[in-house]
This record gives structure tokens, sequence and C-alpha cells, in this order.
């Protein structure tokens, strides 16, 4: 029971309807137990006895004995899924919560799908327990108790005998357990990569149908298909295997019960009304305990459900605000990296080595190396999405741990790579940064980024909805306006991660135009492969293997003779051939 006792915040708050639930399951129980008495009442004083004066009285309140029951068990059902559901409402907001909070590290390594898969399938399978699991296990405890009260009252000796097989009905159940549980993790964990599959093959649908690769996606989803299938199988064989056993074990104890109890009611004994409620009675004992199969089964799901949700919930936070860090407060934008050395997890080679550099407020600094050779991580740690293994990064003389993670992301102002937009208005994406930004900034920051003219041309124009992950716009209609959501925070510090890659260069060059204006007064950090976007920097860092093995003004680099200079030369030589090979 340990994953439901760190997960009790959850469900503890809601006690009060669990209690009520329970209050009714009670009665429902002990009515249960009422039938059997009925029955032996109207065999022994009524067809036995010649009582038929009880007739109109046993029926009557054999009427209201099932009004109660039925009343009972509507209000026990509705309560119980009050609680379950109010449960994993809190418990879903946490995990969502935690998700917000967790770094780009735990990122690195999660799958969207298996993630997917926790909030939803694992979340509903711990919701169904909370909801009927408890209650099935109280109703085992009093139903059972409660009859063998009634079985004791009518007969000890028979009692005992009819009981001598539950025992061993004990050993298969933990047996069923121990070996239940481990296959349905296996089926949590095989469902969270078929899902993860499903996922990527969806996001990846255009590079898939691009390469014809459609039937080596089908084949990876089947294997897929294949293990959860077969983990599935195995967890049936396990039920095949015991719950015929435990209810062969019932039936022996069913066997003895009308051997010994027929030669009591013989030998006088026992009245044969006792005996007909006797069998009833041994049914409610065998039954529940039969059904605990079902029941550990809601059990090892959940707890399944419950170690995957936990390992979310307890996932480590590298990346929080500490004890002494200052108010919200206006950054200038005066950077400075101090020997500052990163190493990503589970990498065994360092992404930074040793960096230094300083970018006075207002500066623009110009970033430009291989794929993989740093640039990326800078701005990572500047954002604070990462930690440095070691040196210092300071912000207007102050380390960024100073700062409030809200404050200091909330005044940088960040264009990636690989733009992301939500499923929603054009002007809601632009104001996502700043929401509430006034549909002047908004147009203002659009027109800056060059996105203004196009936006007017969609059909509703700020307000026409984009799909998913702005499915309908082109990849340069994408970035522009990721650059307007940038623009419209009114950032001290801007940093543009390659932002003009997927533009073309008449567009590329306007934009670097509105860009010029934007980033006047502002800390400015420009990646690119492309010479053309940071050549006006205040300093160019040219980076190699993690290290800054240049550094200066276009013109001082150039004059160097060094990589940066042979990147020049490639890109320009290019643009010179195809002028060349255009104008033959």
């Amino acid at each position: 029971m340990s994953v439901f006792k760190k997960l009790k915040s959850f469900y503890l708050p809601y006690k009060k309807d669990f209690i009520w639930s329970t209050l009714f399951l009670m009665i429902m129980a002990g009515i249960t137990v009422v039938y059997p008495i009925i029955l032996q009442l109207t065999i022994d004083e009524v067809v036995l006895g010649g009582q038929y004066s009880w007739v109109p009285w046993i029926s009557l309140g054999f009427i209201v004995v099932m009004a109660v029951k039925g009343l009972s068990a509507f209000i026990q059902h509705y309560l119980a899924d009050m609680f379950g559901i109010k449960s994993v409402y809190s418990l879903r907001n946490a995990l969502y919560e935690k998700l917000q909070r967790l770094s780009f590290s735990y990122y690195d390594n999660a799958k969207t799908g298996d993630l997917m898969s926790r909030l939803t399938a694992d979340v509903e399978g711990f919701r169904f327990f909370v909801s009927f699991g408890f209650a099935e296990v109280l109703r085992f405890v009093i139903v059972v108790g409660a009859s063998l009260c009634v079985m004791f009252y009518y007969s000890v000796s028979l009692t005992l005998v009819t009981i001598m097989a539950l025992p061993f009905i004990s050993i298969a159940v933990y047996k069923f357990d121990k070996a239940v549980h481990p296959a349905f993790r296996g089926i949590r964990e095989s469902f969270g990569r078929l899902n993860t599959k499903v996922q990527e093959n969806i996001s990846g649908i255009h590079t898939v149908k691009a390469l014809s690769k459609e039937q080596v996606e089908i084949e990876r989803f089947n294997q897929s298909n294949q293990d959860y299938r077969s983990k599935q199988l195995y967890t049936a064989s396990i039920w095949a295997k015991y719950f015929p056993l435990m209810e062969l074990i019932g039936n022996i104890s069913v066997v003895l019960l009308l051997g010994f109890g027929g030669y009591q009611v013989i030998n006088g004994s026992l009245k044969p009304g006792e005996l007909v409620a006797f069998y009833s009675l041994i049914w409610y004992i065998l039954w529940p305990i039969m059904h605990l199969g079902f029941t550990i089964n809601m059990f090892s799901q959940a707890k399944a459900s419950g170690e995957r949700l936990l390992e979310i919930l307890e996932a480590k936070e590298t990346i929080f605000d500490e004890e002494d860090v200052r108010s919200s407060e206006k950054i200038d934008g005066h950077v400075v990296f101090q020997n500052v050395t990163f190493q990503y997890q589970n990498e065994d080679t360092h992404a930074l080595c040793q960096i230094s550099f300083e970018a006075p407020s207002g500066s623009t600094i110009g970033l430009i190396g291989a794929t993989g050779a740093g640039k990326t991580s800078i701005i990572q740690l500047l954002s604070r999405f990462y930690e440095p293994t070691s040196g210092d990064i300071l912000i207007d003389g102050r380390q960024i741990k100073e700062y409030r993670l809200k404050t200091l992301r909330s005044q940088i102002g960040v264009v990636l790579q690989e733009t992301f937009l939500f499923s929603s208005t054009v002007k809601a994406n632009i104001a996502y940064g700043n929401p509430e930004a006034s549909m002047e900034e908004i147009t203002d920051a659009a027109k800056r980024a060059d996105a203004h003219d196009f936006i007017m041309e969609l059909p509703d124009g700020y307000n026409t909805m984009l799909g998913e992950r702005g499915m309908g716009l082109s990849g340069g209609q994408k970035q522009r306006i990721a650059i307007a959501r940038a623009i419209c925070t009114n950032p001290s510090i801007l940093i543009l991660d390659d932002a003009t890659s997927a533009v073309d260069m008449e567009t590329e060059f306007h934009i670097q135009q509105a860009l010029q204006e934007v980033m006047k007064g502002r800390t400015t950090f420009i990646i690119a492969h492309r010479i053309s976007s940071l050549q006006h920097a205040d300093e160019i860092l040219v980076l190699d293997n993690g290290s800054i093995v240049e550094r200066g003004t276009h013109e001082q680099l150039l004059a160097s003779n060094g990589a940066y200079r042979r990147i020049y030369d490639i890109q320009y030589q290019d643009q010179k051939t195809i002028m060349q090979n255009a104008a033959r």
C-alpha cells in the first residue's frame, strides 16, 4: 500500500465522500446477509412449521429490505464515483503542474507518448480503484465477517468444516497477486511505448510520406503492438491458471458443506432451512474471496499506474528559485560568462568548455559555428533551462540564480530554431508571452517582424485560427510570428536562435532591417549559419567543439584569415557561383 500512502494527499481531502459511501456500503452488505435468514425462516417456520400467517410479514419485510438496498446502492455508487473523480482531478492537476516545473534535462530523456499515457490511461486506472477498489475490499470484509457470524450462530462445527478450504484459497490469491502485478506493470509500460510510436508517427507523417517509409512505420508499429499483445496474453494466462484453481477449492468447501450439513440435518442437529441458509452464506464467503482476484486485478493495475505517476511527481526539479532570490525587477541586460563549462546529462563530452565573454547592455553578440559547436547551449544556460556544470553566469553583476525564474525569463525574448505555434489565433500566439498586450502592441510587433502583411491576407486576419503546430503556414511565416511573439514581450535580452533560417534572402533582409530598430537598447544574441545575419554584431564568437576559437567584429575576423574567414569564403563563393550560373 506504499503507493497509495504516497498519493494520499490527493484523496484524503475528499474523505467525507468516502466515509458516507462506506456507510451506505455497510448497509448494503448487512442487508445482503439478511436474505439467507429470510430464506431460513420461510423454510423452517412457514413451509415446515405451518406458520402461514408469517407470509405477509416476510413478504413485506423482503420488499422493504430490497428497497433499502437499492437506494443504498445508488447513493453508494454515486458517492464512490464522486470520491474517485475529485481525487484524480487534483492528481491530474498536480501532474500537469509538475511537468511545467521540470527542467529540460527531464524532457531530454522523456517520451511524449509515454507521458500522455501516464496522464490519461494511468490516471484513469488509479481512479477506477479509488472509486471501486476500496469499496470492494470493504464489501469483502463486511460480507465475509457478517456471513461467518451468522454461520457460527447456526452451527459452529459445520462452519469450521466448511471454512477448512479457505486458507488454500488465500494462498492461491496471494500467489496470484505476486504474479499479476509485474504483468500489469509490463502492460502499462508497453502501452506507453505504443503510444509514443503513434505520437511520433503522426508528428513526423510528412517525413514518412516524403521518404515513402509507410511500410517501415507499419512494421515498427506492428512490433510495438505485438509486444503489447504478448504482455496482455501473458497476463491472461495468469488469470487462466489461478482463477479455475480458486473456483475448484471453493467447490470443495461446498461439497464439505453439503456432506457434513446433510448428515447434521438427518441427525436433527441442524434444520433444513438452516442448511439452505448455510449454502447461501458459504457462497457469500466464497464468491468474494474468488472475486478478490478481480479486486487484486484492479489493485495491481492501480498500483502499477500509481508507480508510474509517482515517477513524475517525485522527479527531481533541478531548476528552481533559490530561497534568497530577488523580487521582480527590471533587467538592463549586461551579461557575463565566466569560465562556464557545461555537460548534458548522460553524455561523456562537454557541450561547453571554459566559455568566457562579456555582453554589455544594449550590445549585439553573434554566435557562429558548426552544428553541435555549443551555440544553442550558451543561450539555454542564459535562460536557465539548464545549470552550468561549473563557472558563473552574471546578469547586471548578479548570479542568474539570484533572479526569480519568472523575472529572468519574462525579460528574455527567445526565438528558437524550431518554431512552435499553438492551436489558437494568430493574435493569441503573438501575445502569448504578454497576454495583456494591446492590439496596437501586437500589430506593431508583427510589423517589426515583417509579418503584418501576410497576416492581413489570412481569412480572419489576426483572429485566424491556426492548425496544430501552425499547420497552414509556411516555415518562414511561422518564424516571423515567433519573432513577433518575442518582440511583444518587450524583453531586455533578445535571443535569435537561427531565427531567419526558414525565410528567403529577401525576406531575411527585410526582417534584419526591422530587427535593427528592435535591437536598439536590448542585449541581443544572434545564432546564425548565415554571416549576413550577424555581420553587424558588436562582437562575434566563433565556436568549435564547445570552445571559443575566435572572437571579434566582422571586419576583424575577416582580416584574421581563420575559421570565420573560411565560412565567409564558402558562403559568398557559393553565392558568386549561383550568380555566374544564372548569368549564363
